[in-house]
């Protein structure tokens, strides 16, 4: 069948008819209707499809109301469609009719089907379906306009379609009744800040983590299998890409369909400038056709906006979509890692993983279709520009293909910078966690600035990858921003001189020259793009990659323990047993690696040297040796394991530091590689770490840790661990809340709770790794008789203790001795008494009253003691009595993360281009609106080139003007690239970077004490990656589419006045649009990030809480609890990206009224306006559709972004304590005599808050030994908080001036009033403490805490190597340091370690031991020559050997000094000079210990008896 048979029609195919002014039937039918139908039909067959497989039913009831009347009248649609078809039967119908009706009647019959399940699944309409109404009304009111002119209207088939428009409007009308949540949404965030419940359960359900997760795993599972198979590694990049399937599908039509449509509109300005023309000639063409191809335009530009719009909304679900499944797959990983695995994968790189790396994949994977769709793009631009320019096009095109070597070269220098970068991030944020958590103990020992050292290292790193991105990214903006100019000259060149009939000077007119401007215009959108799409795709590369290799680390091996979790019915089968076990840290070996692998290693590490050495020179500091490789130890921890352990058993561990009970209790639980022999354990197991994990949730749920709520269990055990009385302390009992790593508890009330969540699990194996280290003398009697001993609580379970408690040992049914990794002895305490080894030798020698029962301390007094005499961190229960004063209300310790209200501040601005300096910001300006002049100029020639190219003037002077403009054009996209990427935006991150730090270093710790570490590292990885690389991409498409845009205004008012009167109105629509979508995206956006803050808070807490997450089998709870933190963000994101879709179709539709406005004018200008001035006004009204759309949502974008520097200059504006420095003169030797003197002292954790310290007044004299003791919550370690005044005394003037409560927070004159504030006197109210004569209110931090020497209660490890942690400042020689370590007795174990000094701290310092970690604490005392030493519950952690021996080398050591010491073990204060007993933050007694003891009504002789110190005393 031919053209003309199967239109049957005297006009043809047309597409215009040559009998009327109008498209003609066969068009109508084929291109307007039938087309549309076919790509909705395959459009509704797929998404009935997906939403049938994979859908689930809301469950919220079904709009009835609109249901069945949608229903109803599409049938009804069908039903006139299918009448329309059978009355063409049976008249000479034209077959191209006859396909249009059978198309839609399909159509509309599947679209029954899709309305089904959408309403079944989605609250909302179709979008298919409603884009189907659109088009289907469009092309049916065109049809019938037709029919009616071709006097058609009294025909059965016209009235049958008649029928199927009007019930068409009617159903729209009903199908497009407002019921989603998006214009809601928009309109009440316009007239009021949202919150996180007005946009709950907005995201459908697909892209929730329980779906996503479980489609991409499966897929990942199933390609690491294949790999296996094949001997490959599997790719997660492709991977993901192949898990959505056929979802690819309609995104690519939609994109494809996009660039079509975009290419139509310069056919139809063809058209135009013929129809301009053609007044000039003696045959002008009927006005009717200049406004059919003006509304064609509008049309035009209407679908590919709906195309569009469909295109990002569907590819932005998907990204989402991966985004949610990765969290869900890193999160999931992170708690099977091996012990290998995790020192390979610190907390920060897993952080980025999560923050940086899986983010890629919302931000880039838009731009991935475009690597198909580019090429589609640039050929359709090609050849409609061979049919204005003929070859000549080619020679342009070329110029562009022979710098393809050049691109890929940035595209491979672009992967390994982004590598770099992230890396460098990486190691960053890692040791920002550190610090964060360390911060504490940083600020005792004022090693503020050696911190900001080293974090600056690896920030400098960054900034230098970041700056060569910079500039590689100025020479590819040249390349594909200047690319179609380039061709443009090029083509216009060879063109002009031989484009013409047999090489001759071609045709040069104001049609052809406009209509290639155009099509140059749209070419530079493809072109122009791939900088972003090579960058993206490179981007999201390398993320894929490093989430990739985090994905196939090492996991912990199943069978390293065998757990059968059903009790054996033979009561003489062990609960626990280890045969021929022999257990490491580190794999049989190293890998195996080949010589290439050996090169590129010692490659790798001279580059490594190099950098540092560079790094090094650049700060000034001494080059650091090179790194000598370093053996690593891969010998055993545990040889010869053989161990069985009874049902119902207490079997004790001891051993000296370091002789692996922790790892024994490590190896049960199966954390350990086993090397050797087997592990079977029976019955569900529960354990309680060395230093106790704490969530932060309420004391209850810490508790009852996800399991049923059973009161009579839940108080018998609250009972058992002493915290009733804490309890009743508490602001709101049991449900306050406990803040980040158990903040706001003391040392051993977090053991206790950590002893209750076990007691809780109703285990039947109990691991205890030394859980009385941390509680005091009559706390630990309360514990072993009511909970772990004989007759306590857990009597009938299998417990297995580690102690250093040798009084505990009589009453235990086995004993474990373990020395040097091996099982020394093993039996009953009897038994080895009678052998008379080492426990013999350890009892004898430390025990003072052996025999004495200590079970017999009374009922009423370990109830009582209920404390553990220890307020470790920096608040203890007069804090949380505090917290908040109403009993009824939830005493909340962590303040939800605020919000700012309205819109960015120029504040904000001001605070970036102050960064980023107002000269270079200025000169941004400049070169941008430079740059858009001299594009300007291009056209505006080529304007004055066409017009008088026919009058024969030299070619040679216009192509020699022409090609320098493009000069200039270049040069100015070059420079304003490189002032904003390398000079503006690398200062300001350099700027604010070093602000938030430095401020961060300078807070009191009562703002880490509330603030969770999670939000604290949000603003050092997710906002300071969008200050890095996010703001300046931004900032650079604001000002490139806004001088754009100005551009494009003058040059359409210059041509065409009457447009201006359109101006004002578009202008106020604009900004009416911006300004209503502005409230709604500013504050998703913020709710983003603060719903961000709780997924790395949750995470940083299961890492560190991972072995007792796994041994308390509470896996898939945690996982959980991630969905929903993880769900409840990609919410807020979704809807996000919602509004930028509502933002995109009315901004694109306001450009399409701007096109047809433009041509409208043109039409009715048709004879007073020329072809040169059309030309130029339309083609740059065809760009500024898009160059609005982007400008808009370029600002839209930078607003959101700009919330990142909003937040961080949040944390940057804080109060800081008090100054580092101070104009105050000391002598050098200060302290030179160690004399402490408290004077009426009293002392708040913060404002607000109780006294933890009341008017307390005491003199240490010099030399003078002072033992500290008192119960839970007198106020002991906040005394030596005091003297390191990481507390200040009450209502003095930094105690104020350095409060950061929530209303000062908004306050921009902050600064100042620090400055007026440092001129106050200090007041006095809180009184004083003077050491060596001098008021310490008066003294810098720095000088102050430097000068003091402190051993506290966590020993705290950095990464690193050990001489680092020992002497951060690198101001000691290697012999002081060994001296140091040989007096903490840990010379030996230190110099056994592959590389001595140089031996790499793990994170967490976990690869010591908790005694080893305080022994170099120690040491650090050691090196540090003050006359003031505080020990902290210094050896709680270390055998009493160990104790014995640190306790002689303080004596001979510190003999000279003044040492003020807190000990749980009694025995280790009795030899001092006095003892200071604390009550209720009070000095109660303060005299000589043999003075206290003849005092049997003393508090101190009622602790000394508890702790059997009695007998040898007295």
């Amino acid at each position: 069948m031919g053209l003309g048979a199967f239109c049957n029609d005297e006009e043809g195919w047309g597409p215009t008819s040559n009998l009327r002014p109008d498209l003609t039937p066969c068009v109508e039918n084929t291109i307007l209707q039938t087309l549309p139908s076919l790509t909705l039909i395959i459009a509704f067959v797929h998404k009935s499809f997906v939403m049938w497989r994979t859908g689930k039913p809301h469950k919220l009831g079904r709009t009835n109301i609109i249901y069945w009347p949608t229903q109803a009248l599409m049938l009804a649609s069908a039903v006139a469609l299918i009448v329309r078809a059978a009355v063409l039967k049976n008249e000479d119908y034209a077959p191209a009719t006859m396909l249009s009706t059978i198309c839609m009647t399909v159509a509309w019959l599947l679209a029954i089907v899709l309305n089904h399940f959408q309403h079944e699944q989605e609250i909302r309409s179709n979008d298919y379906v409603l884009a189907y109404y659109v088009l289907s009304i469009t092309a049916s009111a065109i049809n019938i306009r037709t029919m009616a002119l071709l006097d058609q209207a009294g025909q059965d088939q016209f009235k049958a379609f008649a029928a199927f428009f009007g019930i068409n409007i009617l159903n729209f009308i009903i199908e497009a009744w407002p019921r989603g949540r998006t214009q809601p949404i928009i309109s009440k965030g316009y007239k009021e800040p949202l919150t996180p419940n007005d946009i709950e359960g907005i995201m459908p359900e697909h892209i929730k983590t329980e779906f996503s997760h479980d489609r991409l795993n499966q897929a990942w599972q199933a390609s690491i299998a294949k790999s296996h198979a094949r001997g490959t590694k599997p790719n997660l990049l492709w991977t993901v890409l192949k898990s959505f399937g056929w979802s690819w599908v309609p995104i690519l039509a939609f994109r494809f369909a996009a660039s079509t449509l975009m290419f139509i509109l310069p056919q139809l300005l063809n058209f135009l400038l013929g129809f301009i023309g053609s007044y000039q000639t003696p045959s002008p063409q009927p006005v009717s056709f200049g406004i059919i191809l003006a509304f064609g335009m509008f049309f035009v530009s209407i679908l590919c906006t709906l195309c569009m719009a469909h295109y990002f909304q569907t590819i932005m679900n998907i990204g989402i979509e991966a985004r949610t499944a990765l969290i869900s797959m890193i999160y999931r990983k992170s708690l099977k890692l091996s012990s290998a695995a995790k020192q390979k994968s610190t907390s920060g790189e897993i952080n980025n993983h999560m923050s940086v790396d899986a983010e890629r994949w919302c931000d880039a994977l838009p731009f991935l279709p475009m690597l198909l769709s580019t090429p589609y793009e640039v050929a359709i631009a090609i050849w409609m520009l061979y049919e204005q320019l003929g070859w000549s096009v080619f020679i342009g095109l070329g110029t562009v293909v022979a710098l393809t070597p050049f691109n890929i070269f940035i595209a491979r220098f672009f992967m390994r910078a982004k590598s770099k970068k992230l890396e460098a991030m990486d190691q960053r944020v890692r040791l920002m966690n550190e610090l964060l958590i360390g911060m504490k103990v940083i600020k005792l020992y004022g090693w503020d600035d050696s911190f900001k050292d080293r974090v600056s290292v690896f920030r400098r790193r960054e900034l230098g990858t970041l700056r060569k991105i910079g500039v590689f990214h100025t020479f590819l903006a040249i390349m594909f921003n200047s690319a179609p100019l380039i061709i443009a000259l090029v083509s216009f060149t060879v063109f002009a001189t031989h484009g013409g009939e047999d090489g001759g000077p071609g045709d040069v007119n104001p049609r052809r020259i406009f209509v290639s401007i155009s099509l140059f215009t749209m070419l530079t959108r493809p072109i122009g793009q791939l900088a972003h799409v090579i960058a993206d795709t490179i981007g999201i590369t390398v993320a894929s990659r490093r989430i990739q290799k985090f994905l196939l680390a090492e996991e912990i091996s199943k069978d390293a323990t065998e757990l059968i979790r059903t009790l054996p019915d033979d009561r003489s089968i062990p609960l626990v047993e280890i045969k021929d076990g022999i257990f490491a840290w580190e794999p049989e070996g190293p890998e195996v690696e080949t010589e290439k692998e050996k090169r590129r290693l010692e490659k790798l590490a001279a580059k490594k040297q190099r950098q540092l050495e560079k790094e090094a020179r650049e700060v000034g500091k001494p080059i650091p040796e090179k790194d000598v490789p370093v053996e690593k130890n891969y010998a055993p921890t545990l040889v010869d394991i053989n161990l069985k352990i009874a049902g119902g058993d207490l079997t004790a561990i001891v051993g000296r530091v370091g002789q692996g009970k922790t790892s024994l209790i490590s190896a049960i639980i199966g954390d350990m590689y086993k090397r050797q022999g087997t592990v079977r354990v029976y019955g569900r197991l529960a354990y309680v770490p060395q230093q106790a994990w704490i969530v932060n949730a309420t004391l209850r749920d810490n508790i009852t840790f996800g399991n049923t709520f059973d009161q009579a269990r839940y108080d018998q055990i609250l009972m058992a661990c002493g915290l009733l009385p804490d309890i009743a302390m508490l602001p709101a009992g049991d449900q306050t809340e406990i803040g980040e790593r158990g903040i706001n508890l003391s040392g051993g009330q977090k053991q206790r709770l950590s002893l209750a969540r076990a007691a809780y699990e109703n285990a039947d194996v109990y691991l205890f790794d030394d859980p009385l280290s941390a509680v005091d003398a009559h706390v630990d009697q309360h514990l072993w008789q009511h909970l772990i001993g004989p007759i306590g609580l857990l009597r009938d379970k299998t417990r297995i203790l580690v102690t250093h408690a040798i009084h505990h040992l009589e009453y235990t049914d086995q004993i474990v001795v373990l020395r040097d990794g091996r099982i020394a002895e093993v039996g009953q305490y009897s038994t080895l008494m009678e052998t008379k080894e080492s426990l013999y030798q350890l009892i004898t020698d430390y025990t003072v009253n052996q025999g004495k029962n200590k079970e017999e301390t009374d009922h009423g007094e370990s109830s009582e003691g209920q404390g553990d005499g220890e307020d470790n961190t920096t608040q203890n229960e007069h804090e949380k009595g505090a917290v908040i004063v109403d009993k009824d209300k939830k005493a909340e310790l962590v303040a939800e993360e605020t919000m700012v209200l309205g819109g960015v501040s120029w504040n904000v601005y001001k605070i970036y281009a102050k960064a980023a300096s107002y000269k270079y910001s200025l000169m941004v300006v400049i070169l941008f609106v430079l740059g858009q002049a001299a594009q300007i100029g291009t056209n505006i020639w080529l304007k004055h080139w066409s017009s008088v190219a026919v009058s024969g003037n030299p070619v040679g002077e216009f192509l020699g003007v022409y090609a320098a403009l493009i000069a200039i054009c270049m040069v100015m996209n070059a420079g304003s690239g490189y002032t904003t990427m390398v000079l503006a935006a690398v200062r300001a991150s350099t700027r604010l970077h070093e602000q938030l730090l430095t401020k961060m270093l300078r807070l009191p710790m009562s703002f880490f004490d509330t603030t969770p570490l999670g939000r604290i590292v949000n603003r050092f990885s997710s906002d300071m990656y969008a200050v890095d690389e996010l703001t300046p991409w931004n900032f650079i498409n604001v000002f490139l589419y806004g001088a754009s845009v100005l551009g494009t205004v003058i040059v359409i008012a210059a041509t065409t006045p009457i447009f201006l009167a359109l101006v004002p109105f578009l202008i106020v629509a604009y900004i009416a649009i911006q300004r209503y979508y502005l409230h709604t995206s500013r504050m998703l956006k913020r709710i983003d990030s603060v719903l961000r803050s709780p997924i790395y808070q949750h995470f940083s807490e299961t890492l560190s809480g991972a072995t007792t997450i796994r041994a308390l089998e509470a896996n898939q709870r945690f996982i959980s609890d991630n969905a929903v933190k993880a769900d409840l963000e990609a919410n807020a994101y979704y809807s996000w990206i919602v509004s930028n879709r509502w933002l995109q179709v009315r901004l694109e539709t306001l450009g399409a009224f701007i096109v047809l406005a433009a041509a409208l004018f043109a039409v009715l200008s048709r004879n007073s306006l020329g072809t040169a001035n059309v030309g130029l006004a339309l083609s740059y009204a065809l760009g500024v559709t898009q160059d609005i759309i982007w400008l808009v949502r370029a600002y839209c974008d930078l607003q959101n972004q700009l919330v990142a520097i909003e937040r961080i200059d949040e944390y940057a504006s804080k109060n800081p304590e008090a100054p580092a420095e101070t104009d105050v003169k000391l002598p050098e030797n200060w302290p030179h005599a160690g004399h402490i003197e408290f004077r009426n002292y009293s002392a708040r954790y913060r404002k607000g808050l109780d006294l933890v310290i009341g008017n307390i007044s005491f003199e240490v004299q010099p030399a003078e030994k002072v033992g500290i003791c008192g119960r839970t919550g007198a106020g002991k370690s906040s005394l030596t908080l005091a003297l390191f005044r990481i507390i200040e005394a009450a209502n003095s003037h930094w105690a104020k001036a350095s409060h950061n409560s929530s209303d000062q927070d908004a306050d921009v004159a902050k600064e100042a009033k620090i400055k007026d504030l440092e001129k106050v006197e200090v007041e006095e109210d809180g009184g004083s403490i003077w050491i060596d004569g001098v008021d310490i209110s008066t003294i810098g931090l720095k000088y102050l805490r430097q000068r003091l020497a402190i051993i506290p209660q966590e020993p705290t490890l950095f990464v690193g190597s050990i001489r680092e942690n020992l002497d951060p400042f690198e101001e000691l020689q290697d012999a002081e340091l060994w001296e140091a370590l040989d007096r903490a007795h840990l010379k030996d174990h230190i110099s056994s370690l592959p590389g001595g000094l140089s031996f790499k701290v793990s994170q967490n310092g976990d690869n010591f031991s908790v005694g080893q970690r305080s022994l170099i604490c120690l040491a650090r005392a050691l090196l540090r020559k003050s006359k003031i030493l505080i020990l902290d519950e210094a050896t709680a952690a270390v055998d009493v050997e160990t104790d014995e021996l640190i306790q002689n080398t303080i004596r001979k050591e510190f003999k000279d000094r003044t040492i003020m010491t807190i000990a749980h073990r009694i025995k280790t204060i009795m030899d001092s000079d006095k003892i200071l007993v604390l009550e209720k933050g009070r000095v109660e007694e303060f005299e000589s210990p043999k003075t206290l003891l003849q005092r049997p009504e003393s508090l101190f002789y009622k602790l000394a008896e508890q702790a059997g110190e009695i007998e040898d005393s007295v």
